[in-house]
């Protein structure tokens, strides 16, 4: 026993002298793993939901996965069919999120070229910087109000401008809005005196560039929309076979299993070449 104590005493003593040392030891700044840079985190800026945690998509999937399973399979009594159809369910918070982004970057891409005319207004009626892009809070399209009015909030707090623009880049998560705010910060450092001309070229490639775009998109729909039907037309048909008791028993053999594990690979692989053909070209936020 008394050498148990004298065990216990030494550990005490040695875990007594490092919590000493190290709280005379200069602890080096703790830096962040920051997954803003992730896909994930990116998507959901994108999307508009920059205040959503990333473990929500993955909840949603989980989700969606495990209320699709029982109601499949209480209605076609096969484990091979509700399994397939969970895993559909399971893309849905993607598609969803994927299909947010799409339209919300549409909308910003055609409001921008209205928010750079407001700006160089701002500019030219002898407004600073600053002034003139808290202005869009209350002048510019109703898509950007609420981000310039947060930057105004935190240039009034006392933020360096740089840093308020860059918290206004992550806010907005739209490439065309990085090249706005990389333009203006530019300018501001090498002390340009011609900006007005600046957002007036760059709203005019703006609008061109929106015009060529949506043009291309409404071309690209049916490309889309016929890629979607040909992947859901039959699975679609399996469900309502599967209802069937016969049906349903030869789904839950190894020759049915078989079957739709080689039909859900097919539609996969077929689904992901019909909108690599149909795809356009995605701006990239190479400058996030």
């Amino acid at each position: 026993m008394s050498y148990l104590y004298a065990v216990v005493a030494g550990l005490g003593l040695g875990l007594g002298l490092l919590v000493t040392l190290s709280s005379f030891t200069p602890r080096r700044p703790r830096v962040k793993t920051s997954t803003r840079t992730g896909r994930l985190r990116r998507l959901l800026d994108e999307a508009g939901h920059q205040r959503l945690p990333t473990s929500a998509p993955l909840i949603a999937v989980l989700a969606c996965a495990v209320i699709t399973f029982p109601i499949v399979f209480a209605v076609t009594q096969a484990v091979p069919v509700a399994i397939c159809f969970a895993l559909f369910a399971s893309v849905v918070p993607w598609a969803i999120l994927s299909w947010q982004a799409r339209r919300r970057r549409a909308v910003l891409s055609e409001v921008w070229p209205d928010a750079v005319d407001h700006l160089r207004s701002a500019i030219r009626s002898g407004l600073a910087l600053p002034e003139g892009l808290m202005e869009l809070s209350r002048t510019g399209p109703e898509a950007l109000r609420q981000p310039f009015a947060e930057f105004g909030r935190d240039w009034r707090a006392g933020m360096p401008f740089d840093a308020a623009l860059e918290r206004l880049k992550s806010r907005l998560a739209d490439p065309v809005a990085d090249r706005i705010i990389m333009a203006l910060q530019i300018t501001r450092e090498l002390g340009g005196t011609d900006l007005g001309r600046l957002l007036g070229s760059l709203a005019e490639v703006l609008r061109e560039n929106a015009r060529t775009r949506s043009e291309l998109q409404a071309r690209q729909s049916w490309t889309i929309s016929g890629a979607r039907l040909a992947v859901a037309a039959p699975w679609i048909v399996v469900l309502l076979l599967a209802t069937q008791p016969g049906a349903a028993e030869s789904y839950r053999g190894a020759a049915g299993m078989a079957v739709l594990a080689g039909g859900l690979v097919v539609s996969v692989l077929c689904y992901r070449v019909m909108l690599r053909i149909g795809v356009l070209p995605k701006e990239e936020r190479v400058l996030a």
